[in-house]
């Protein structure tokens, strides 16, 4: 073969492996941050968006391109409100949002060069003894779940399945990812029952450890947020789960607890006027704690990937 017959050949080669590589899908740039976030109806949240300033929603949308939403499985959307029936009957709000709304906007501003997932699955009126009990038994979630929906769901194998399927997305588009941690806002339920409440800390203990194990983050930072409501006929009920998260975050590495009053003027974490539900202030301010809190624990891990 002649010396420009191999030439042609050698150029035509570097342009077909060219073609190739540029048609191959690429990993972008840093890994996407991965949030988890679970719980009941504070984490499923009903601040209204219609109350936040302007400038607070030009904020929001200025950082929707790098943080998305992905609630209860769905395919993730930019960060924004939500549209819920329950919540326009129950408290007039068309526009509503939990802690999600606050926590990407405030880890977005604070590491503008990253892209973020949130994935988030929530039920309201639920019991870690019951529908998030990582160790799922029929007689438990009828025992303290309220009719057969509830008492059939398995939130803990739901939300799991939920973040798989999301990082699964993920790698078919080529991204890298690192799971960051997780929020929890959860408790209220437990705190009603006596059999709840008493089991709470061994049953916070083996969640936490069944997500590290689950998603093979051993270290993962996990944030509690406090409860302080004070329904359900165990009065003694919500000091008991108070107490069991303060505890879990002292046996347990790379966890915190969002610490909250039990004063009813709620003056820390502001309420609509059913004393139980966080309003659009409450929900701001809850939202940044949690995302201040899982920097601090996050923040050495960054530039750590999973994959």
């Amino acid at each position: 073969m002649s010396h420009r017959m191999t030439k042609i050949l050698g150029l035509l080669l570097v342009v077909t492996f060219s073609l190739e590589t540029a048609g191959a899908p690429q990993a972008a740039g840093h890994p996407v941050q991965v949030v988890l976030l679970a719980g009941q109806s504070n984490m499923g949240g009903a601040g209204n968006y219609e109350e936040l300033t302007s400038s607070v929603i030009e904020r929001v949308q200025k950082v929707s391109s790098r943080v998305n939403v992905s609630l209860g499985g769905r395919k993730p959307q930019p960060l924004s409100y939500e549209v819920s029936k329950f919540h326009q009957d129950k408290y007039g709000i068309d526009k509503k949002f939990g802690p999600e709304l606050f926590v990407g906007l405030t880890i977005a501003e604070k590491y503008p060069e990253r892209e973020y997932l949130l994935i988030k699955t929530v039920q309201g009126g639920t019991s870690l003894y019951g529908a998030w009990n990582s160790q799922w038994r029929a007689e438990k979630a009828k025992r303290v779940e309220r009719g057969s929906v509830k008492q059939n769901l398995q939130l803990y194998t739901l939300h799991l399945t939920n973040v798989r399927s999301n990082l699964a997305r993920l790698e078919q588009d080529a991204r890298l990812h690192h799971i960051i941690g997780m929020l929890w806002m959860q408790g209220e339920n437990d705190a009603a029952k006596e059999v709840a409440a008493r089991s709470y800390k061994d049953n916070l203990l083996r969640l936490i450890n069944g997500y590290r194990s689950e998603l093979e983050v051993s270290t993962m930072p996990f944030v509690i947020g406090q409860i302080n409501s004070t329904y359900g006929r165990y009065p003694s009920g919500p000091d008991m789960v108070r107490a069991a998260m303060a505890d879990v975050t002292n046996m347990l590495p790379n966890t915190a607890l969002i610490s909250t009053l039990t004063d009813s003027s709620w003056h820390d974490y502001p309420k609509h006027s059913d004393n139980v539900h966080y309003n659009t202030l409450g929900q701001t301010r809850l939202g940044i704690a949690f995302a201040e809190t899982l920097n601090s624990l996050t923040n050495p891990q960054l530039d750590t990937s999973n994959k």
